[in-house]
């Protein structure tokens, strides 16, 4: 593997890099699946509650602002009693949508290898122990 010609401006592992601010908000599970689920389209809260299994209120709203914060999704508020609000991506978070498809991809490919590896590292700890 080649070290990337960007590495010498923006290292993610040094600890002191501001681009590990990025990484945290991009790595983390729920950004992960709110930013899957918006690609498909406009989405409201509630739906967005509803497909991202196990989010929790709170932080379904505290990621959405993150993602908004750092320009990753805009928020539509069509002012409207009851309220009407949806979500969906900036230019910026399409183009990371770009970036996390070829991983989607792999993880449904590699799904099985991964589920085949966990079983055969249980087996040998159980064989150890």
């Amino acid at each position: 593997m080649t070290v990337p010609d960007w590495v010498g401006k923006v290292d993610p592992c040094d600890a002191n890099c501001p681009s590990r601010e990025i990484l945290d908000l991009v790595g983390d599970r729920w950004s992960l699946l709110i930013l899957l689920v918006i690609a498909q389209g406009h989405t409201r809260n509630g739906e967005l509650k509803r497909r991202v299994g196990g989010i929790s209120q709170k932080m379904l709203t505290q990621t959405l602002r993150a993602l908004e914060a750092n320009g990753l999704v805009e928020r539509h508020d069509f002012m409207t009693v009851p309220p009407h609000v949806e979500y969906h991506l900036t230019p910026l978070g399409v183009s990371l949508g770009d970036a996390m498809t070829p991983f989607f991809e792999w993880i449904e490919r590699q799904f099985g290898a991964v589920q085949a590896a966990r079983a055969a590292f249980a087996a040998r700890l159980a064989v150890a122990a």
